[in-house]
């Protein structure tokens, strides 16, 4: 490492941290709007409580972050366009119905007609609309919140009880599931939903109704779970049930009522959490989207609580999936369900792999698990994840959402339909391409974190900070922060050099500054700034391989974050072909084995087989035994096509 002494510049890797907020001050700015609502996972509780732990960190508000021309920005703009293409009324059908009330439309398809969960799409609906609306202000979403909610308060002024739903049988299978009673459907699942769209809605929106009747809903699960004693509260979460935990978590930081805390904790599963805790993983075969919310629970569990078993554990797990369970995409398991790590090799052949719910909730794990402690390890896992999962799961033409993406060679992403495929993914995909702003930045009193080169710009109020990053990044390994002050601030800005970044070069106002070669930690650049400070960051990218966990001989091609796949001949396709409804959205089920193709390399290595072909991010693969070798492109770009991602090294 080579830096001017200009100001003091240190390397960060998370060994060491500070404290943050009590909760009596983050309860009063979430109550105001001012907080994010993935803000409430990761905060900490009264300082003290963990000892020694370390420095904590808070993202922005989205309302403070705005997104700039780039890939991001394309993606939020075509899912405000499928969100804008949504009847309100055809979503709230199953719910003035389960009131008493005359829908005013007929119902979606997919699950909202099947009644597995009817009404979940609403929940979902709300956040990315709430999201939307404070990452853009766009006064279409603002209305289309207010709406729905005011909607959901005319069915609970409608139903006796407090109790607000889609079930065309009202309350019975949640009182099912408490009594131990055969269950129709996953009705907390399907109740979580809702309690997040209204949560969002309260914080996002400030709508106050949206808070009452979340309200309404944890007064009423709160009675019913009443009488039911921990052993039969136990079973019963042996069904999937969402993230019931968290957010009852978050309506006793929205109320500071100790009720909801305590209901929370019994949501809290205890046959995931005490081996987690203990270090021991059990996931073999487990469906692994009923398992993620849970952790996210206990990690929003530790904040509010302090209680150190419930960080362990959501650490273990995060370690756990992303180091020993994970494709390089970012994505994990097969058919929904992790599987053993050592039989990742004939999972290659399946087309049902990497569920993008898995990974929506794994990013907002590492969300909550960064700001707790941040590491440089969380945000390389989150930019990756971003990119390979999140940014590869949509249509760049209908904005429509994967189910799967398939590692499976020769078998094409399969996108939801805008009106007949109303499953979790479809939900979850609204709320993925609302929210990219994020975990841009965060910061922690006068510490400011950029985590991910997004074109973007942050307005730091409290410091009296605007910065624009300006990039086109992953098109060019370039960024440049342009600061604009009140007046000259005395602030600490730490850089992540990306772990994929051999070597980082920073130039302050046109001087060389930094040249880093400590990959994979933050820079932390302290001095006063001064209004017109510019910053300009290089961060040159490589063609490198990402090997399967236990079994090195297969790997991925990278460049930089990129996962690059490999466009490969498969039959004709019909525009229009992989916008599917009905089950074949899963992904078809093979049987077969499916060779994986050989990548023999020479004494060049990976960087001597690539060449850069004609377009931004298009290189070309050759090799012996491949004839005419191979156009790569992100797998985020690969769309309406076949692809290959994994290759047997030799």
């Amino acid at each position: 490492m080579k830096f001017r002494k200009m100001f003091r510049t240190t390397f960060i890797t998370g060994d060491a941290w500070g404290r943050g907020l009590p909760a009596d001050r983050l309860r009063r700015r979430m109550l105001q709007g001012i907080a994010a609502a993935p803000l409430l996972l990761g905060m900490p509780a009264e300082a003290g409580e963990e000892g020694g732990e370390g420095e904590t960190a808070r993202p922005f508000p989205l309302s403070d972050v705005r997104l700039l021309d780039g890939p991001f920005f394309r993606s939020q703009s075509l899912n405000v366009r499928y969100l804008e293409s949504l009847n309100c009324d055809r979503l709230l059908h199953n719910y003035r119905k389960n009131a008493g009330l005359v829908p005013k439309a007929p119902v979606y398809g997919g699950w909202e007609a099947e009644g597995l969960c009817p009404g979940h799409t609403l929940g979902h609906f709300l956040s990315a609309c709430s999201m939307v609306w404070a990452s853009t202000r766009r006064e279409g979403m603002r209305a289309r919140i207010d709406y729905v909610v005011s909607e959901l308060h005319a069915c609970h002024q409608a139903l006796p009880g407090g109790l607000v739903c889609g079930f065309p049988d009202g309350d019975t299978q949640l009182r099912n599931c408490l009594a131990g009673r055969p269950v129709v459907g996953v009705p907390w699942y399907t109740l979580h939903k809702l309690m997040a769209g209204l949560r969002d809605a309260s914080v996002h929106r400030r709508n106050a109704q949206a808070l009452a009747v979340l309200v309404s809903i944890a007064d009423w699960i709160d009675e019913a779970a009443r009488p039911v004693d921990d052993e039969r509260f136990q079973k019963m979460l042996e069904l999937e049930h969402g993230g019931m935990c968290e957010v009852l978590a978050d309506v006793h930081a929205l109320t500071g009522d100790a009720r909801y805390l305590r209901l929370a904790e019994r949501f809290g599963h205890r046959s995931l959490l005490a081996p987690l805790a203990d270090g021991r993983d059990t996931l073999d075969g487990m469906h692994a989207n009923t398992q993620i919310p849970k952790v996210i629970g206990f990690a929003r569990l530790h904040s509010r609580t302090g209680k150190a078993h419930y960080l362990q554990a959501a650490r273990y797990f995060w370690r756990t999936v992303v180091e020993q369970r994970s494709f390089a995409t970012g994505g994990h398991g097969d058919n929904e369900h992790f599987f053993p790590p050592a039989e990742f090799e004939k999972h290659l052949a399946s087309a049902t792999t990497m569920e993008t719910c898995g990974t929506y909730n794994m990013l907002r794990l590492t969300q909550a698990l960064f700001a707790a402690q941040p590491s440089a390890g969380y945000a390389e896992y989150y930019e990756r994840a971003l990119f390979n999962g999140i940014l590869a799961s949509q249509d760049p033409d209908s904005g429509m959402f994967t189910y799967f993406q398939a590692t499976r060679r020769s078998y094409p992403k399969l996108y939801c339909t805008q009106e007949h495929s109303f499953f979790c993914c479809t939900g979850t995909g609204m709320e993925n391409h609302a929210k990219h702003a994020d975990s841009i930045y965060f910061h922690h009193r006068d510490v400011l974190y950029v985590n991910l080169y997004m074109a973007s710009d942050l307005n730091w109020a409290d410091q009296g900070v605007h910065l624009r990053q300006t990039t086109t990044f992953p098109e060019a390994g370039t960024s440049r922060f342009t600061l604009r002050l009140e007046r000259p601030t005395k602030l600490a800005l730490r850089l992540r050099h990306p772990g994929w970044c051999r070597r980082m070069s920073v130039r302050l106002n046109g001087r060389k500054l930094i040249d880093s070669d400590q990959a994979g930690r933050y820079v932390e650049l302290a001095r006063t700034w001064r209004d017109g400070d510019v910053l300009d960051v290089d961060l040159p990218m490589h063609v490198h391989l990402a090997p399967l966990p236990h079994a090195p001989q297969l790997a991925a091609l990278m460049y930089g974050p990129l996962v690059l796949a490999a466009r490969v001949d498969g039959p004709a396709m019909a525009p229009g072909a992989d916008l599917v409804a009905g089950n074949v959205s899963y992904g078809k089920t093979f049987s077969e084995p499916l060779e994986i193709l050989a990548l023999r390399l020479g004494g060049a290595g990976v960087e001597g087989a690539i060449r850069r072909g004609t377009g931004a991010l298009v290189f070309h693969l050759s090799g012996p035994g491949m004839e005419q070798g191979y156009e790569l492109q992100p797998f985020h770009r690969i769309a309406h096509g076949y692809y290959n991602l994994y290759w047997r090294v030799g």
